[in-house]
């Protein structure tokens, strides 16, 4: 069995008496130095630090004959080693004994509720993953280094009111709290915080929406439109963590939406005109959006190798939107080759020639055919009529 018993900054003095145990009957332990650091003499179980790579250290453990231990932050459970280890070895091998979590100590020291604040990590992930329009969050850190990347990136978003607030060793003998704007930390930040830290963010101003109105957008005009945008997204479906491809991206709309529709979505956007790709990019950092711009479709992914790691190192989409070249020769072809059995394709159509082609593909495939058509109200003379947008054939699809 593999038992991970979670520690806080005071070590041994603040674990309850059954976690105190485990570790005492322990014969070998596993953890980072400092982890390992924070036992106290009770503890006679051999000690192993992590070694590099890491993952050597976590099939070292899965691999051990008889009961093994680990020692880590907080609770395990929460971007912790404990969720993956279960993932490894499966939940049946391993108990997890949770301290309370960083996260959770954190919304104290702030009067925070924990269910309202959400919860980033920047293990894995570069400081604009944890750019947001609103709202507060706690942003687990890897050091010093990610609180001016942060900062700078709210500056930079014209979020540099944000309120900053670095707790560092909490629960432990040497907590300490530092606090300032985004602003102010972006030209550099106090120089002895302590690398066990986690840092409370209250996004300012407060801008957020449930969808972008069209005028939130850089674009010439190439734009998905916002009620057009809304079904199609609905068409999509995004799903946590999942990627899409879109192709004839236009302005990025569509790939801005998709990403702040659900945690950990992301996006490619294929784009042959330079300029739009460039506001593409404008468009992703504004709304911290992980959002990778490439050229035109299907050249820009022709010459991908389709593996099960992905497509020239971007993972497969689950998703691909066509809003825009659908009659280019190999198009539709090109994006069915690369979407995975039980991908999603939705493709946009306005001119009869596209049209035409969808209906084609969809006497091939199935799927669903919709058509929409809007207006808007327009000043005529003294009066107001409508004014008709170009009508849009949607097709949405399953691949099988």
């Amino acid at each position: 069995m593999i038992i991970v018993v979670g520690v806080g900054a005071d070590g041994m003095a603040g674990l309850v008496s059954a976690s105190a145990a485990e570790l005492r009957r322990a014969t070998v332990v596993y953890g980072s130095q400092r982890q390992l650091d924070l036992l106290d003499g009770s503890v006679t179980a051999e000690r192993r630090e992590w070694g590099k790579p890491f993952l050597d250290g976590l099939y070292a453990v899965r691999d051990f004959d008889g009961d093994v231990h680990v020692v880590a932050s907080g609770d395990p459970m929460l971007h912790g080693v404990g969720a993956v280890l279960i993932r490894l070895c499966g939940a049946d091998r391993v108990t997890v004994l949770p301290h309370v979590s960083s996260v959770t100590l954190a919304c104290a020291r702030l009067g925070w509720s924990v269910q309202d604040t959400e919860v980033i990590s920047l293990m894995t992930a570069d400081a604009r993953k944890a750019v947001r329009r609103g709202g507060q969050a706690i942003v687990l850190s890897k050091g010093g280094p990610d609180l001016r990347a942060l900062a700078i990136q709210l500056n930079n978003s014209g979020r540099g009111d944000s309120e900053l607030t670095v707790l560092e060793q909490l629960g432990g003998p040497r907590e300490r709290r530092h606090d300032g704007t985004a602003r102010d930390w972006a030209d550099g930040t106090p120089a002895d915080i302590d690398d066990l830290h986690v840092i409370a963010v209250r996004y300012l101003p407060d801008g957020r929406v449930w969808t972008l109105t069209d005028s939130m957008f850089v674009n010439d005009g190439q734009i998905t439109k916002h009620s057009i945008r809304l079904a199609t997204l609905a068409a999509l479906a995004p799903r946590p963590g999942e990627r899409l491809w879109d192709v004839g991206a236009g302005s990025g709309s569509i790939s801005v939406e998709w990403c702040r529709s659900r945690p950990g979505c992301t996006a490619v956007a294929f784009e042959r005109d330079e300029r739009r790709r460039m506001f593409i990019g404008a468009n992703a950092s504004a709304n911290a959006a992980d959002v990778d711009v490439h050229g035109e479709a299907p050249e820009a992914f022709g010459d991908a190798k389709l593996s099960t790691g992905g497509v020239d190192g971007v993972p497969r989409p689950s998703a691909i939107f066509v809003g825009g070249g659908l009659t280019n020769p190999g198009l539709l072809d090109a994006c069915w080759k690369h979407l995975p059995v039980g991908g999603r394709l939705v493709a946009n159509a306005v001119t009869v020639e596209s049209e035409a082609l969808v209906f084609q593909w969809h006497s091939r495939f199935g799927g669903e055919l919709r058509k929409f058509q809007h207006y808007e109200a327009e000043p005529l003379g003294d009066f107001t009529g409508w004014r008709p947008a170009m009508p849009v054939t949607q097709w949405v699809v399953t691949k099988q």
